[in-house]
């Protein structure tokens, strides 16, 4: 474990349109890359003075035009070292950093993965990042999903893309493969909470958080879908929890139903090729957000990995022999 520290330092006057407004409102509204639950914390730790003199209560309300300086020294407890790990950028500037995640890479370091993940990649690739929580990371793909994710460089890029993940402003699109074919697209609207028993898994629960993906037929096979998915929220495993609750889990999601079932009469190289798919037929494929320092709008789209193009080739070249209907 390393520590290391970052200067903080603010001043400005109190805009007459703060005017009765407390400390910790007005400081959030004038300072809006950093969190209120953070600048309250600042203010408790003695670290914001108003008028020269120091503040230390949230409720203090003001009277405009007082001259504000924070002055902060934080010091970050650095518990993961930085690992040479290639990535594949798609986008990068001094804010955000998207990268197309490949399959059997886990973001964070947890129970059985201490180290070799994206977390590990982020402390080496980028200078300092060590200083924003998580090293960046304000959303998560699981393991052996690929596709797109956007990192954080900085704290005011990483208060300002929660923002947007909260106010499901940032758009999140996937591609998948279900078992079954599904008739047409549609909505599941069920919260989502940990599984009763199976403690790693999640399941749809009364007692869960809201959770909603809107889903779209893009090709038909005998036994199998594609599909492409929107997130409205962003639970743990949740289009996999989702489609598994209609009964049409994602290709290869042992953990949500997914074995192979592979459909009669088929082929040996269908029947390998499912068989041999060994993770969830999921990516993220497609990534659109506000920028959160310039404002600017923008979109990426990652390529399909080569496992899943084999597979959908396999599907189509089954369907082309069998024919478009169930067997």
């Amino acid at each position: 474990m390393s520590t290391s520290h970052e200067k903080i330092q603010l001043q400005a006057h109190v805009p007459d349109n703060l005017f009765g407004k407390r400390l910790d409102q007005a400081l959030a509204e004038m300072f809006p890359d950093y969190s209120r639950s953070r600048i309250k914390e600042w203010i408790l730790s003695d670290k914001v003075t108003v008028d020269g003199g120091i503040s230390n209560k949230p409720r203090e309300k003001l009277i405009g035009e007082e001259f504000i300086e924070i002055d902060v020294e934080l010091e970050v407890q650095v518990q993961h070292h930085a690992q040479d790990i290639d990535l594949t950028v798609v986008y990068e500037d001094e804010d955000i950093l998207v990268i197309n995640k490949p399959t059997n890479l886990v973001v964070h370091p947890g129970a059985g993965n201490a180290d070799g993940t994206i977390l590990n990649a982020l402390l080496s690739h980028v200078p300092g990042i060590e200083n924003v929580p998580r090293a960046g990371i304000v959303h998560r793909l699981d393991k052996d999903t690929t596709g797109l994710m956007v990192v954080a460089k900085t704290i005011p890029a990483q208060t300002h893309l929660v923002e947007q993940l909260q106010a499901r402003e940032i758009s999140r699109e996937y591609e998948a493969v279900v078992i079954g074919t599904m008739v047409a697209g549609g909505t599941i609207d069920e919260p989502i909470g940990r599984h009763p028993t199976k403690r790693t898994n999640m399941a749809v629960r009364e007692s869960g958080k809201p959770a909603m993906t809107h889903y779209r037929v893009k090709e038909k096979f005998r036994a199998h879908t594609y599909l492409r998915l929107k997130l409205e929220s962003g639970r743990t495993h949740q289009i996999r929890v989702h489609m598994s609750h209609l009964r049409y889990p994602l290709v290869g999601d042992q953990a949500y139903g997914g074995r192979p079932k592979p459909p009669k009469a088929c082929n040996e190289k269908m029947v390998d090729m499912l068989r041999g798919f060994r993770r969830q037929a999921l990516h993220a494929v497609q990534l659109e957000l506000t920028h959160p320092i310039t404002g600017e709008w923008m979109s990426w789209k990652a390529p399909l990995p080569e496992d899943f193009v084999e597979l959908l080739d396999v599907l189509r070249e089954d369907k082309a022999e069998h024919g478009s209907g169930e067997i």
